[in-house]
């Protein structure tokens, strides 16, 4: 699993794996542009159905520079992660910088109608050197 999701962070019985992968073709140098897609896998090891509620992002460009996003859900949804399993979902996020970072965390509710964060670990944003 590591090999493939590089960055994890668990948070009471909550599990979240994240990898990233640089996009060329939707990124644009010249014109200050750098692209990104993230995978986030949540992984549920407890013995309680856990819901996504909100996510808190933090991401820091090259300069320093924060951006905050907060939403309902993720990606248009607020998924239900059952007792031994996973959700997965993709996204993007675009920088003014070849480098950065983002981290943050999920607002979840478990059956018992308690709410709690949970961790999405720090990541870099690393765009390659590019050969001219």
């Amino acid at each position: 699993m590591n090999a493939l999701f590089p960055f994890h962070a668990t948070t009471r019985d909550i599990n979240v794996h994240v990898a990233v992968t640089f996009l060329p073709e939707q990124s644009e140098p010249d014109r200050g542009r750098w692209f990104w897609a993230y995978h986030i896998r949540i992984e549920n090891v407890g013995d309680q159905p856990v819901q996504l509620l909100t996510r808190h992002w933090v991401i820091t460009d090259g300069r320093g520079t924060q951006h905050r996003v907060d939403g309902d859900g993720v990606v248009g949804e607020q998924p239900v992660v059952q007792p031994g399993k996973s959700y997965d979902y993709v996204s993007g996020c675009p920088l003014n910088t070849p480098t950065g970072s983002m981290r943050g965390h999920y607002h979840m509710i478990g059956a018992s109608g308690e709410t709690f964060d949970i961790a999405i670990p720090h990541f870099a944003l690393i765009a390659p050197a590019i050969a001219e």
